[in-house]
């Protein structure tokens, strides 16, 4: 299979060269050339690795098959204990696809517990010997899952930036006390949008690019702009369906719709892959926080980044240009033209209106809604009370929409993307505890008042020293990337 750019189908690429590459030279997207179709029900019968392995290969045509089957079967395996794709019964046909049983408690090691094995596989099969430096900008969850896979991987080096103040001190301390000789990390002075605005101009930069070619290095990305980031969390949406089917809740071919706390567009993308390949996918239902710049798009086709900003208890959507939307408008319009427009009106005027008929056309799979702060914690104390499920900030964004467009006698998944425990203070303000100022008191106190252990990962971090504590101007990031040297 072939992939092209969102804004030139000329620029086509094998799987291999759009993971290597990550983003395409004039800014774009690459997107798969089709939709491969699959015998649902058959994917529906295997165990979790068979099926991610199941899936990859049908994108990732210029892997080996074999290679992807031992891939996915040391991914996930023993680093999930057990529990990758996990659904979780909630209240009556609602579920929680609870994604966060990973090494670092959020979605993201789905894609970058794998993904590392992708980018050196994708070396071998190009024959390259560069050193790979990938630059990730981070709301949160991304940073740590990406410093995880890819520590002291031969012939690659890391830097994260986050945004200063963005993130939970849970998630700030994940990645300052990471280890691993090839990692770094940055703290960027502004929010998300703006680190990730500079990682996607250094990117940009040809002369950026040249000058670290003439030492042997080439740019990639670890965010879900890069199509290894996005494949595999195709693979749980087949999971959840599965077990499903499993426990006779439905028969194979009944719709569920799917509900996603949503701040980059890529974990919901990743559903409408699912659907789009055969499995009955009803409804995606994007799930905003108060940034809810993806709810006012989905209702009035119109997009607009230049709006207040706001810092919430769920930071890892606390975004304002989601940037796998272009990939969707891609496959709605069918054209890299008016994709390439749509973009540069975006970069240059802050906002954009679609067609129409392209609005219709993306209403026709996509729901949405958004939860203010209060109906965040709200969330969380009726879904502890009501059916002793906690769930972290983001899942609640999504509960609460979920409850709001839940339709009749259709299921409906929630995909729960992180542990509770990462964001203590905010859970247990939300029960009706008061919540200790240091995270990890708050963790214990989180623990004693609902029996529930936090994960070993994060408890540990509090023995941990931390190692980064950098903080620059988005501007730096260029400097950043030209001080590594072959």
């Amino acid at each position: 299979m072939q992939f092209f750019s969102t804004r030139d189908q000329g620029r086509r690429v094998t799987s291999s060269e759009a993971i290597v590459q990550g983003l395409s030279d004039e800014g774009g997207l690459f997107v798969p050339e089709s939709f491969p179709q699959v015998d649902a029900k058959a994917i529906c019968d295997l165990e979790y690795p068979a099926m991610a392995a199941a899936v990859l290969k049908e994108y990732l045509t210029d892997y080996d098959p074999a290679f992807l089957a031992e891939a996915a079967a040391k991914t996930y395996g023993d680093a999930f204990g057990g529990k990758a794709g996990y659904l979780a019964p909630v209240e009556g046909d609602t579920w929680a696809l609870e994604l966060w049983h990973g090494p670092t408690c959020a979605f993201k090691d789905y894609a970058l517990q794998l993904m590392p094995k992708l980018l050196v596989e994708a070396k071998h099969n190009l024959n390259h010997t560069e050193k790979t430096l990938i630059l990730v900008a981070t709301s949160g969850d991304t940073g740590k899952a990406a410093l995880d896979g890819y520590h002291d991987i031969s012939g690659v080096e890391i830097a994260v930036f986050y945004p200063t103040g963005g993130t939970s001190e849970i998630q700030r301390l994940q990645m300052a006390t990471q280890e691993g000789a090839n990692v770094a990390v940055y703290a960027v002075r502004g929010n998300f949008d703006d680190a990730q605005t500079g990682v996607k101009r250094v990117f940009a930069d040809k002369a950026i690019a040249a000058q670290l070619a003439q030492r042997n290095i080439h740019l990639s990305s670890a965010n879900s702009i890069n199509w290894g980031r996005l494949v595999p969390q195709i693979v749980y949406y087949f999971a959840a369906y599965a077990q499903l089917v499993k426990a006779g809740k439905i028969s194979f071919g009944q719709e569920v719709d799917f509900c996603v706390p949503t701040g980059n567009f890529g974990d919901i993308l990743a559903g409408y892959y699912a659907k789009r390949m055969g499995l009955p996918v009803g409804r995606l239902v994007c799930a905003s926080n108060k940034n809810n710049v993806l709810t006012d798009f989905l209702r009035t086709g119109t997009y607009t980044a230049k709006r207040t900003f706001y810092k919430t208890s769920s930071p890892s959507m606390d975004i304002l240009v989601s940037s796998n939307l272009e990939r969707l408008l891609y496959h709605v319009t069918g054209s890299d033209a008016e994709v390439a427009s749509l973009m540069s009106r975006l970069n240059q005027e802050g906002s954009y209106t679609v067609r129409p008929e392209t609005l219709a056309a993306i209403q026709e799979t996509f729901a949405c809604g958004y939860a203010e702060e209060d109906q965040v914690a709200r969330e969380i104390r009726t879904r502890w009370e009501k059916d002793g499920y906690l769930c972290d900030t983001h899942t609640a964004v999504a509960f609460h929409v979920a409850r709001e467009q839940k339709r009749e006698g259709v299921p409906m998944v929630v995909l729960s993307t992180a542990s509770p425990f990462k964001f203590p203070r905010s859970v247990l303000a939300a029960l009706g505890q008061a919540a200790p100022e240091n995270d990890f008191e708050a963790m214990q106190s989180l623990e004693q008042s609902t029996g529930r252990t936090a994960p070993a990962s994060l408890a540990c971090l509090r023995q941990k020293a931390e190692r980064f504590d950098a903080v620059i101007d988005p501007a730096e990031i260029a400097g950043v990337a030209l001080s590594y040297q072959e």
